[in-house]
């Protein structure tokens, strides 16, 4: 009887012991690429935010074309067209999932995770660390 009262109590422990877990967000700005220009340091800085926030999460390689689109839009706004799609080119080469940079396409997943839907498991798992971030207990 007693078998029969723990079992649910150990099979919960071992699932909240194997849950999946992200890295905390972080944001480099626009990586490699200037934040701005000489005379706008950080012009389109909050659109390279915006653009690893959806690198952090990762997903599906269509999640990954429109953040990058949504990058180039977001750059164009500020005026700056040309550099808009510069900077789009650069991701599509460098952002890919199968190369281990720190800006890769799901950055926040361990390497190799590749172009797949989020589970449910890891859409709590953001949830989960965007929680923590707005609570305090860590900084982006």
């Amino acid at each position: 009887m007693k078998f029969l009262v723990l079992l649910p109590l150990l099979v919960l422990g071992c699932a909240q012991a194997s849950a999946v877990e992200i890295k905390p967000f972080t944001s480099d700005g626009c990586s490699a690429f200037p934040d701005g220009t000489l005379e706008q340091k950080e012009l389109w800085l909050d659109c390279c935010r915006a653009h690893d926030y959806a690198y952090w999460k990762g997903g599906t390689f269509r999640q990954r074309l429109e953040a990058d689109e949504a990058l180039e839009a977001c750059v164009a706004q500020t005026g700056e067209e040309e550099i808009a799609l510069l900077m789009l080119a650069g991701v599509r080469v460098g952002g890919t999932p199968f190369l281990p940079t720190e800006f890769r396409w799901g950055y926040g997943w361990p390497f190799l995770r590749g172009y797949k839907a989020l589970t449910q498991e890891e859409l709590e798992a953001i949830r989960r660390s965007e929680a923590e971030i707005r609570t305090g207990w860590m900084s982006p």
